[in-house]
């Protein structure tokens, strides 16, 4: 009996490798020669799995935003507090440590530059941001909730948490040295904390 192969797998692997690729060089030079060297795989052996290297760069919007959620899901199984559901969160968006991946970060700020030339790629890009989005209010309604705070202004922080986090990711990624190492995720957790409690 011949063994089926891996198809998901084999994807896996070609998405990633385009992520590698993409965090270091940029979308215009990830050239399928590049993508398939650094999948370790025949140039021919990525068209068998994906039509072109757009659908490549759709499927790793999908994943980045799943491996966001799983992220999240893992910190925040702990957690017992509406605070602490949203400290998870921003420890996973903006947090080092296990699950941090500096290369996702730069594919993604990539990803956004194409998402505004690319009209494929803003629509599943948009619909990656909404779903951070309704999760993100969600978080701070019941963080909100919990303190007897009102409901008000739930949406203008959650646009601007969202902000920043899109911002530090750019920074992370384009002028590391411009900003102190690991200041994004405490930054963020006491600009939510102090916005909570002036409410």
């Amino acid at each position: 009996m011949s063994r089926r192969p891996n198809t998901d797998e084999r994807r896996r692997q070609i998405v990633h490798a385009l992520m590698l690729v993409m965090a270091e060089h940029g979308y215009e030079k990830a050239t399928i020669a590049l993508i398939a060297r650094q999948a370790g795989l025949a140039p021919g052996l990525l068209h068998y799995h994906f039509p072109t290297k757009a659908s490549i760069l759709l499927e790793l919007v999908r994943m980045l935003a799943a491996l966001s959620q799983q992220r999240f899901a893992a910190l925040a199984a702990p957690a017992t507090t509406p605070g602490a559901r949203l400290r998870a969160y921003i420890g996973a968006r903006l947090g080092k440590g296990e699950g941090a991946d500096p290369a996702a970060v730069a594919a993604w700020v990539v990803i956004g530059a194409e998402a505004v030339r690319q009209p494929e790629v803003r629509a599943v890009y948009q619909d990656a941001v909404k779903a951070e989005r309704d999760l993100l209010r969600g978080l701070l309604a019941d963080c909100l909730r919990a303190q007897g705070k009102p409901l008000t202004n739930a949406s203008r922080l959650c646009a601007g948490l969202l902000a920043f986090m899109e911002g530090a990711f750019q920074l992370a990624s384009a002028a590391p040295n411009a900003i102190p190492a690991g200041f994004a995720a405490k930054t963020a957790i006491e600009l939510v904390e102090r916005y909570i409690d002036a409410e």
